[in-house]
């Protein structure tokens, strides 16, 4: 995927309503998410024992799928080595640092894999868009971001970006279904009501961003995220397809044989038990 031609017609034209989706029915999806998510354990084994540095980024628009897609990602691995990334607003003292140094300090170590949802990519959207900070600061982001994405590529840490790309209206309707479902509703913030609002200013954002920043060294992949599910199972197949791996599952285990002896235990009433709501009646 090679730079950005700047006369392509830019995210915020594209709409759900001109394009056929195949939406994949919920078992065909359940047994390839399954399929997935097994090659996944094989990718993180592979990943701890040769000391594998793996840094994946999520972005795109509010509402777009990237936390759906790293819960999928995240729930059969083990937690400590991959890892999931999720900071929020910087501290005063964070504020005050070099820009990159909060991100940096969650860099994967050897054998980690670390899923950021939302990155340094934080001060060429929101913060651009939103006033959040200075033109000299962003445009010192677009400068430097290059060469600090080709000195971790340097370094060993496999870097993969993924855009998720969702249409205009499916964002409308993602973002009415939270309104209207009240345990959906706290996904929604004062800023994702906002950014529905300056839709055209993410638009362009996002377009000088991939202008800057869609390099060789490190480049974007674009997610088509209109369908969730889809959107998941094509951004699990990449990250495998990415990472070379082996399978490294171990032979069939066998349980050992209880140990001998006897032991009396304390009476059952002498610990405190949660209250159980569900037991059935006899």
């Amino acid at each position: 995927m090679g730079t950005q031609d700047t006369d392509e017609k830019p995210e915020g034209d594209r709409t759900s309503q001109n394009r056929t989706i195949r939406r994949i029915p919920k078992k065909e999806y359940e047994r390839e998410l399954a399929r997935l998510q097994r090659e996944l354990v094989k990718l993180q084994e592979w990943v701890r024992q040769e000391g594998l540095k793996v840094c994946i980024l999520f972005e795109g628009r509010d509402a777009a799928g990237k936390g759906g897609a790293i819960k999928r990602i995240a729930e059969r691995t083990n937690p400590r080595i991959v890892r999931v990334v999720a900071l929020d607003k910087p501290t005063e003292r964070e504020a005050s640092q070099w820009y990159f140094q909060r991100y940096a300090a969650h860099l994967p170590a050897a054998g980690e894999i670390v899923l950021f949802d939302r990155s340094w990519y934080n001060r060429a959207g929101v913060e651009h868009v939103m006033g959040f900070c200075t033109e000299d600061e962003y445009e010192d982001f677009l400068r430097s971001c290059p060469d600090f994405e080709r000195m971790l590529v340097r370094s060993g840490i496999i870097l993969l970006k993924f855009w998720f790309s969702v249409g205009d209206e499916e964002q409308e309707r993602r973002f009415q279904g939270r309104i209207d479902n009240v345990e959906k509703r706290w996904k929604l913030s004062k800023m994702d009501l906002e950014s529905r609002a300056r839709w055209l200013d993410y638009s362009k954002a996002k377009d000088r961003m991939f202008g800057a920043t869609d390099t060789k060294a490190s480049p974007w992949w674009v997610v088509d995220a209109d369908d969730k599910r889809r959107a998941r199972l094509n951004c699990i197949r990449h990250i495998l397809s990415a990472i070379p791996y082996e399978d490294l599952t171990s032979e069939q285990l066998t349980l050992p044989p209880p140990q001998d002896g006897v032991y009396i235990r304390p009476p059952i009433d002498t610990q405190t038990y949660v209250e159980d709501h569900y037991a059935t009646e006899t």
